[in-house]
């Protein structure tokens, strides 16, 4: 028998065949329809007499209108409300069809009803009942046919509006997704209680009743806005439980206007630690950013690229995409040349290290703001090759700084980072260096110097995010330096967001930042991502532990201990107060730095190093020799 169904189910019925299916169910409809009317009991003779005409007329008008709103044509195992909505409508018209008849025998040809008017009422309730209640047992009987729900995944969906509500339709539609919607959860009290779609709604305190209750395997979260906090709880509270959490994506994202299932998927790391959307004081931004020519250099990195993408926003004349990294500065060309005009931007291929090439670029393009992010900034590499670190983050960044002061720039913005505190390696060293410089320069000069520092960003290339996801995708083992280790994350635009801020709220000479929120224990960040991946700790897959990396240390800073932070107008941002330096004692000591470089003796690069900044102190590092 189950073999026989199998068969049945593998073809469509002919389109044909559902035309008179429908039409034959109309004419039992007619049928119950004169019971029902004379109780069951004996039809009297005039309206007996007109049961031929009766049925020919009925029939006729129902025939028609199927065929004109060819209901018959949609595929009766996925019937949906839209279905229901115009089988309605063709009931309707054609029952008025017949009323309309109707009138027109009693006023004009034999001055009596062919067919009660209470039977038309009838007829058309029952028609309609029969029509689509036929589909929905057919789509029910293939549904459990194609999928019985001893082999379906139970499935809660978090926010019973609108969203959830499609988010139901979503499952129900596709016959070969194993998900079964046992309830919505809400936190909204004057929802619980309700029923949706036949499905009840719960509120969220009683969450882990359901979860446990009814063998939850999967909740998805169908909320459009809801805060980063309320989404950690409830990733938190079914990571627990071993319940898999999905994200229905914003409706911007669905295809066509409609959610498909495909669209549904894992909730990641990124979105659970994001934080509130920040708030731009965006008449500002524009004033200062509009019309004007910006040049960002380390344009094809992430903070560079969403630099840029911030910054279109603000109708600047135009922007110059400047990097040394082909492959990855045809990716952002392409990427612009998708989503802007081709007149707001050009790209130049360029080394900050190479004056004289940086000398064309500010006599060609004379560039009024511009947004410093070339770096070199991976901790273990710059330890290994500190001369490399003194090129790209000392000598590209006094480059580009010298040229903004000649070229009389109004705005220099320099991206920094948290390891220039109480720098433990080369990388955060050279970083230190490049802020002292600048601010030093700032002094001399109408251009304004601004300083942006601020900790780790989320997916950024050979970020610790990045790492874990292709180790937790080939099986494992996820590798951490130390199980102490603990790092500040910031989501990329939300780091650029706050860039642009504080360049236009600089006056220059300040070291600007950024509230961070609270540090991230990384093991704590591994296992969370092992749990949304669906995968067990020590069973699925390990954790192994390798050391600090040469120059790594446990815990980041923002601001050293001697110095001290003021506020600005936008919470997320303070000034920090730093020791300043004399830009004639500092220029000597800088080119002599670079001028080392032609040593490549590591030992005498990195010791002048700790001179000029005398809080360097070497960690796990071949250098520490260097601090006794």
């Amino acid at each position: 028998m189950y073999r026989l169904f199998q068969l049945f189910w593998a073809y469509n019925l002919p389109r044909w065949s559902i035309l008179f299916i429908d039409t034959f169910i109309c004419a039992f409809a007619l049928t119950v329809a004169f019971l029902l009317r004379f109780n069951f009991d004996n039809i009297p003779e005039a309206d007996a007499a007109n049961f031929l005409k009766d049925y020919i007329i009925v029939l006729s008008v129902r025939f028609i209108t199927f065929i004109i709103s060819k209901t018959y044509k949609g595929v009766v195992r996925y019937t949906s409300s839209r279905d229901a909505v115009r089988i309605f409508l063709v009931i309707l018209i054609g029952s008025f069809t017949v009323f309309v008849f109707n009138l027109i025998d009693y006023f004009f040809i034999s001055n009596s009803y062919f067919i009660p008017n209470s039977v038309i009422i009838i007829d058309g309730l029952v028609s309609l009942f029969l029509m689509i209640s036929s589909r929905l047992a057919v789509k029910a009987l293939y549904s459990e046919i194609k999928n019985p729900s001893k082999e379906k995944h139970n499935v809660v969906i978090f926010g019973a509006g609108e969203a959830g509500l499609i988010t139901k339709y979503t499952l129900d539609r596709d016959a070969s997704i194993r998900y079964k919607v046992i309830g919505f959860i809400d936190d909204d009290e004057k929802k619980k209680g309700r029923s949706l779609e036949g499905v009840f709604v719960y509120h969220s305190n009683e969450l882990k009743r359901i979860l446990q209750e009814f063998d939850v395997e999967f909740l998805i979260i169908s909320i459009q806005k809801i805060s980063s906090k309320r989404k950690n709880e409830i990733t938190d509270f079914c990571l627990e439980y071993n319940v898999r959490v999905l994200n229905v994506p914003p409706a911007s994202k669905w295809i066509n206007g409609e959610l498909s299932f495909n669209q549904l998927r894992s909730i990641n790391i990124e979105e659970l630690l994001e934080r509130e959307p920040i708030k731009l004081n965006t008449e500002t931004i524009q004033t200062q950013l509009q019309n004007k020519i910006i040049l960002i250099t380390g344009a094809a990195g992430s903070i560079g690229s969403e630099l840029a993408r911030q910054c279109a926003a603000f109708n600047p004349s135009k922007i110059y995409l400047l990097d040394q990294a082909e492959s990855p500065l045809h990716e952002l060309e392409l990427e612009f040349n998708d989503k802007y005009e081709t007149t707001l931007f050009e790209v130049v291929m360029a080394d900050v290290r190479n004056l004289e090439r940086m000398q064309n670029v500010f006599n060609t393009f004379k560039p009024q703001i511009v947004f410093h992010a070339a770096a070199y900034k991976h901790v273990p590499l710059m330890e290994n090759n500190p001369s490399e670190s003194i090129l790209t983050n000392i000598l590209g960044t006094k480059n580009v700084a010298d040229l903004s002061t000649q070229h009389k720039v109004e705005k220099f913005v320099f991206v920094s980072t948290d390891k220039a505190v109480n720098p433990t390696n080369v990388m955060g060293a050279s970083k230190r260096i490049a802020e002292i410089y600048i601010q030093s320069l700032g002094k001399q000069t109408n251009t304004k110097f601004i300083t942006t520092r601020f900790g780790n960003v989320l997916g950024s290339n050979g970020s610790v995010i990045p790492r874990f996801k292709k180790q937790i995708e080939s099986g494992g083992p996820i590798t951490i330096t130390h199980p102490d280790i603990t790092r500040y994350f910031m989501t990329i635009p939300e780091a650029s967001q706050l860039v642009i801020e504080a360049a236009c709220m600089g006056n220059g000479g300040e070291i600007f930042v950024f509230d961070m929120g609270k540090s991230v224990k990384i093991i704590d960040l591994a296992r969370k991502m092992i749990s949304l991946s669906g995968l067990r700790e020590g069973k699925d897959i390990k954790i192994e532990f390798t050391g600090l990396r040469p120059g790594e240390k446990l815990y980041e800073e923002l601001l050293a201990d001697s110095e001290n932070a003021l506020p600005t107008h936008h919470n997320q941002i303070l000034i920090g107060k730093v020791r300043e330096y004399n830009y004639n004692d500092i220029k000597n000591i800088i080119d002599e730095l670079i001028q080392s470089f032609k040593s490549q003796n590591n030992q005498n690069i990195v010791q002048r190093m700790k001179e000029l900044v005398p809080e360097f102190i070497s960690n796990n590092s071949i250098f520490q020799k260097l601090d006794s």
